[in-house]
């Protein structure tokens, strides 16, 4: 494999563009609504210790999407490039668990020297029998994967999205009348926020929730991430419904069936409780 700063392209090169994560606490949300569901959309088996995905260019300028069982020094590159700091991304080839055709996710970016990102031509051996290349969702249509990733939107930007809910008010103050509210940019294309009321699919969703304390998930369907004050941030998925909450704030729902919209659930009396509970069971980053 090569970075980014190669300028002579070799036709079995992988000029690493970016890396993800696709383990139980951390995986592109994009690819399902748990860990397992996960690896199952790229034909992987759901080990308990994860994969790096590596996504790059090959010397055609392909697109290539490289799972590698390296996820240590996957983790120690992004963590680098998080920082801004420059890190050569060169697992070992032994570490290669497979190579697909395609990115699951949008890239703004390419590799220099190279030729503009396409899809890899289909190899004539395998004879029809090489899977359809990986691509991004479509950002004009509303589905679960695009549901997912607002949710995950929201969790970034947890600061932003609460402000948008009855003016920021402490948690545990009295849910807002019915009727919509507008809401900035949140990077979710702009989701609208509405007033939760007595939503079913909100009901639906919670009872979902509830169950999960009873009957735990598949790996990666309750995640925790570090929060501001000793709080935790949670993400919860399920059949046709999102959930983000701050253990010590609201949660907001997001619906197959509501298009666009994120639906706030305000603390109230059982919340909190519910929260502690799936916070308890959830995955989380080691």
């Amino acid at each position: 494999m090569a970075g980014t700063d190669d300028t002579v392209a070799e036709d079995d090169a992988l000029f690493v563009l970016t890396a993800v994560l696709l383990t139980p606490a951390q995986f592109p949300s994009v690819l399902g609504d748990d860990y397992v569901a996960s690896c199952e959309s790229l034909g992987l088996e759901p080990f308990a210790e994860g994969y790096g995905l590596v996504l790059g260019q090959d010397g055609s300028g392909a697109r290539w999407t490289v799972v590698v069982e390296d996820v240590s020094l996957v983790a120690v590159a992004i963590a680098a490039w998080d920082c801004g700091m420059e890190y050569d991304l060169s697992p070992d080839d032994r570490s290669v668990v497979c190579a697909l055709p395609g990115w699951p996710l949008a890239l703004a970016v390419a590799a220099p020297g190279v030729p503009e990102p396409h899809d890899p031509l289909p190899d004539p051996a395998e004879e029809g029998e090489a899977p359809a290349p990986l691509t991004p969702p479509d950002t004009e249509v509303w589905g679960p994967a695009q549901r997912r990733l607002g949710a995950d939107e929201i969790a970034l930007q947890w600061a932003l999205w609460r402000g948008q809910i009855d003016g920021g008010s402490e948690p545990g103050e009295a849910d807002p009348g019915p009727g919509e509210q507008e809401a900035e940019d949140g990077g979710a294309d702009a989701p609208e926020a509405v007033a939760s009321g007595q939503h079913p699919g909100v009901r639906r969703a919670l009872a979902a929730a509830r169950a999960y304390v009873g009957s735990p998930p598949p790996p990666g369907r309750i995640r925790s991430a570090f929060a501001p004050g000793g709080a935790r941030t949670l993400r919860v998925d399920g059949p046709g419904w999102s959930l983000v909450a701050r253990t010590d704030d609201i949660a907001f729902v997001l619906l197959d069936e509501e298009p666009g919209e994120i639906i706030p659930v305000h603390r109230g009396p059982e919340l909190p409780g519910l929260l502690e509970s799936l916070d308890a069971l959830a995955v989380r980053p080691s």
